[in-house]
């Protein structure tokens, strides 16, 4: 199929990826209002289109954290992305090298740090979440700082998961989900062959190397179930701090007051977001979330949002809104599940055509211009 855009990719991947793998991307918590409503809130912020503005330059690089990238755009943390191609974690991490922009890996990954971060030059971004299990966060941060990463982004919105009712219809939870998920597979062979048979090992990377055997795709949910810690608070991170000497990036943020305890906790960097619409359904969309945080804490931080992009247009939208970067996720994942390596790479390709597009016609060149100067007020 001819592919132009995330839309696009979206339905090549439903087409081909078993449903209980499509719909674990795809849905979000309970009536999914949060979801939808990332997608359209940020959809429906008018830009401003100026003319005779001399935009036959633009340029879409800046800097973060000391490091150059070729567009406001990093990789974002999703769990299991290794079974949406083969070995996928690490097919994505060169495709964002490839492309000048970082690539961050999931606590619950297939691929191991290890594994991924060997199989690049650059150092990518790990993510952790917060468990009881501190053993196996300072093993996971061990590895990844003797790995060469510097970059952790911690998230903090996941004491307890929502639910998703979506993972009960399709197979990924609930009765008999092995033996449908099986059947799923038989009846798509294209993935059944690439990533079910060629892709193994099908488990969990990092929490297989910790545990010293391997940690099935059948636990994961158990797993994440037990660990999830619902009694961290602020105070209970001050080790992160000490123990991490890089960078840290507190993902998760929704509110200016989380947003002003984050700089009071000394993070590099927050990320706004309601994790894709997948906790706490009815909260609001990352486009109305952004404005207020940076309102509280703009300059004190780097700000990056996600939620709801699915273009190039969207970024420079998040972007006149506050943000500094933005973190694509079901975006790269229908790219990757379409084509591995190679759509991740076309996709971020569309993503900074349409950045080009978009800023061109708003009349700006460099994405320090990028303000809300460039938004319609209605």
């Amino acid at each position: 199929m001819l592919i132009s855009s995330t839309t696009d990719f979206r339905e090549a991947a439903r087409r081909r990826l078993p449903p209980f793998l499509f719909h674990y991307a795809d849905g979000g918590a309970y009536a999914e209002q949060t979801l939808r409503r990332n997608v359209s809130d940020l959809a429906d912020l008018a830009l401003r289109q100026r003319v005779l503005k001399n935009v036959a330059e633009c340029d879409l690089s800046t800097t973060l954290f000391g490091q150059e990238m070729a567009m406001p755009v990093a990789i974002a943390p999703v769990g299991l992305a290794g079974m949406y191609a083969r070995r996928g974690e690490v097919q994505a991490a060169r495709a964002a090298e490839a492309a000048g922009i970082p690539f961050t890996l999931s606590t619950v990954s297939v691929c191991s740090i290890e594994e991924v971060q060997n199989a690049v030059k650059k150092p990518i971004w790990f993510q952790l979440y917060v468990l009881k299990d501190r053993g196996f966060m300072r093993n996971a941060l061990e590895r990844a700082w003797a790995a060469g990463i510097t970059t952790l982004v911690f998230t903090v919105d996941m004491p307890v998961p929502g639910a998703r009712y979506r993972d009960l219809h399709s197979g990924m939870s609930g009765p008999a989900g092995p033996a449908r998920r099986i059947l799923q597979a038989i009846t798509h062979p294209r993935w059944a062959f690439d990533v079910g048979l060629m892709g193994r090992p099908h488990d969990l990377g990092n929490v297989s190397a910790y545990l010293g055997k391997p940690t099935k795709l059948e636990d994961y949910i158990a797993w994440l179930g037990e660990n999830f810690d619902p009694a961290i608070a602020w105070a209970d991170l001050h080790w992160l701090r000490d123990f991490w000497k890089g960078k840290i990036i507190i993902k998760g943020i929704l509110d200016p007051e989380d947003a002003r305890e984050a700089v009071a906790f000394g993070a590099d960097g927050i990320v706004v977001s309601n994790h894709g619409g997948r906790q706490l359904d009815g909260v609001r969309s990352t486009a109305r979330a952004l404005p207020r945080i940076v309102e509280a804490v703009g300059g004190e931080l780097k700000i990056f949002a996600d939620g709801g992009v699915r273009s190039g247009l969207d970024v420079v939208r998040m972007l006149a809104l506050g943000a500094d970067a933005v973190l694509l996720g079901r975006a790269y994942i229908y790219a990757m599940a379409y084509g591995g390596e190679a759509g991740v790479a076309k996709l971020l390709e569309i993503i900074a055509k349409e950045m080009r597009v978009a800023m061109a016609l708003t009349g700006v060149t460099k994405i320090s211009d990028i303000s809300g100067g460039i938004l319609e007020r209605r």
